[in-house]
């Protein structure tokens, strides 16, 4: 990174006035990227060809309350070999990112793996770059592929947050020197809960509470209207699964849609909710990601191969970035790595079609796209984790195929993904659909 580059990034976080608009100004039209050039075809492009998730229902008590992560995994692995029709023995490499299982998860996605027909000559492993895993997992993927280390492979993100550590509960943390942490006030900022980070954005940055709500109320409109349209049909899995009801009955059931949208939601009804995480606070539990249980996975290869193979390129992978900013503000990550990331691959705000900027909180998603000058309009067309859901590591990857799908159901190229990061980072990808 250049000096001048690095000077602005920091600038910018500082809050210091760094122009970000002037990411709107594209000198020399350059478009060239670590992935290709956008809006030309090569055969060494890195293409995604499938990019399918299961529905995302309620943890605790929703529809998958009683189903395994791994079983989650294994069922969007397996719609993914059914629907492309790929011969499983060309998968050289498949990447899990999970964060909230005990252990590495290495073990569990080996066995989905198998059990979805993925031959015992495919690697696996696990990532946890936390709530940007499932995109660092494709982003693992096209890296090796761009590398020439392999020609296909699975990016792919898992999270039961039903089965995952309870917040506070010290027995799902790992092992810390805690006396060492707490004389640091950087690493100790580093364990500041998710939901006081979003007050924190809140009263550095104004964002209000009416603000708040008010994406809380289109994130669930629009993912409701998206719903009753079926434009998720072509990104989601239909899962068959057993489920519990209340009188301890087992029945089997088949999920084919996201529990999360709910009708009805309304500035007066939210305007209700008590404050969660501070007292006289603005984020509550309707202005915030609903806690879930789902899995994504993206197949990509290159382009060669994919021609090899007579498959339909549905997008390009073009670019990915990862920022750090403050721990205790986490929030504001994806208005550090977007402007990194455009300025990576020489394009602008106003180049991209639509963004897909995870909506953990409210307070964050509102500050990012206020600082980045984006059209609410370009931001989450079918709603966002207010309404869907967020689970953890499955989002990165799930946000990959609404992205590519909308971009091509409204003939639109360019498409940005993005979301904030525990411990202070943000995470953003640049797609190009076809």
């Amino acid at each position: 990174m250049s000096n001048q580059r690095l000077e602005k990034i920091t600038a910018h976080l500082a809050g210091s006035g760094a122009n970000v608009s002037g990411l709107d100004s594209n000198p020399t039209g350059a478009q060239d990227t670590k992935f290709g050039h956008v809006g030309k075809k090569s055969d060494s492009d890195v293409v995604i060809v499938s990019a399918l998730r299961t529905p995302i229902a309620r943890a605790k008590k929703g529809l998958f309350k009683n189903t395994t992560p791994d079983d989650l995994l294994k069922a969007v692995l397996e719609a993914t070999l059914q629907r492309t029709k790929i011969d499983p023995s060309l998968i050289e490499d498949v990447v899990v990112g999970n964060v909230q299982t005990v252990g590495a998860y290495s073990m569990p996605a080996r066995t989905a793996m198998f059990r979805a027909g993925i031959p015992y000559t495919a690697s696996v492993r696990s990532v946890n770059r936390q709530c940007s895993s499932g995109l660092q997992a494709v982003a693992s993927i096209a890296s090796e592929i761009n590398s020439g280390f392999i020609e296909v492979g699975i990016g792919s993100g898992v999270e039961s947050m039903t089965n995952g550590g309870a917040p506070g509960d010290p027995s799902s943390l790992p092992p810390m020197n805690l006396s060492e942490i707490f004389s640091d006030p950087m690493a100790a900022s580093a364990l500041t809960p998710m939901g006081e980070t979003s007050e924190n954005v809140a009263m550095r940055y104004g964002i209000t509470r009416e603000q708040q709500d008010s994406m809380a109320v289109e994130s669930h409109r629009r993912a409701l209207a998206a719903q009753k349209a079926g434009l998720f049909n072509d990104e989601i899995v239909p899962v068959t699964t057993i489920f519990e009801d209340k009188d301890g009955n087992e029945k089997e059931i088949t999920v084919t849609q996201d529990e999360g949208p709910r009708e009805g939601t309304s500035m007066e009804g939210l305007a209700k909710l008590k404050p969660a995480f501070k007292k006289n606070g603005t984020t509550t539990a309707g202005n915030a990601s609903q806690v879930s249980d789902g899995a994504a996975a993206v197949l990509l290869m290159s382009r060669k191969k994919a021609q090899e193979l007579g498959l339909p390129v549905i997008g390009v992978f073009r670019g990915f970035k990862v920022q750090g900013v403050k721990p205790d503000e986490m929030g504001i990550g994806p208005a550090a790595a977007i402007p990194a990331l455009l300025q990576d691959t020489d394009l602008s705000i106003g180049d991209i079609d639509i963004y897909e900027i995870n909506e953990a909180f409210a307070s964050q998603a509102t500050y990012c796209v206020q600082k980045l000058g984006i059209p609410m309009e370009k931001v989450n067309p079918l709603g966002g984790a207010i309404a869907l859901g967020h689970p953890l590591a499955c989002t990165g990857a799930r946000q990959i195929g609404t992205l590519l799908h909308q971009l091509r159901r409204t003939k639109k190229k360019l498409g940005v993904v993005s979301m904030c990061i525990g411990t202070g980072m943000g995470a953003a990808g640049l797609f190009e659909a076809e």
